[in-house]
């Protein structure tokens, strides 16, 4: 890995075949990989997913790792992202830092805003959704 790239983990619409993918365009994926378990997860509205970290009751959220060029992330993945998430460090299952988009801050009662931590993830939520439409 060179100076100029990043790790980053993504566990929505960036992973293969979701449609923010093409921001990843240029960078070298580098597998399926979950976070620690310190982690809870959450879906707005259906449309995006998004971490918050926890002291207890976390999960190992599964997602994909790619290495990614500053360029890139500044440039096309960054400015699409949704404002209730912002960019962090987060811990992978391995123990290595990885840089990943985490909620803004950590959703309350009231939040349009529904926990799915399990499992499957995003694409398992995603297809279980999609079977009750």
């Amino acid at each position: 890995m060179s100076d100029d790239v990043v790790l980053m983990f993504v566990n929505g619409q960036a992973m293969r075949g979701g449609s923010l993918n093409d921001a990843l365009a240029g960078a070298r994926y580098l597998g399926a990989v979950r976070t620690a378990p310190r982690y809870r997860f959450f879906s707005f509205g259906d449309v995006f997913p998004g971490l918050a970290r926890v002291a207890e009751g976390g999960w190992p959220v599964p997602g994909e790792i790619y290495e990614v060029s500053y360029t890139d992330l500044r440039e096309n993945l960054l400015p699409r992202e949704p404002a209730e998430l912002e960019l962090s460090v987060i811990e992978l299952e391995d123990g290595r830092g990885s840089l990943s988009m985490v909620c803004r801050r950590p959703p309350v009662p009231g939040d349009p805003v529904r926990e799915i931590t399990a499992p499957g993830g995003w694409r398992e939520h995603r297809s279980a959704t999609a079977d009750h439409l």
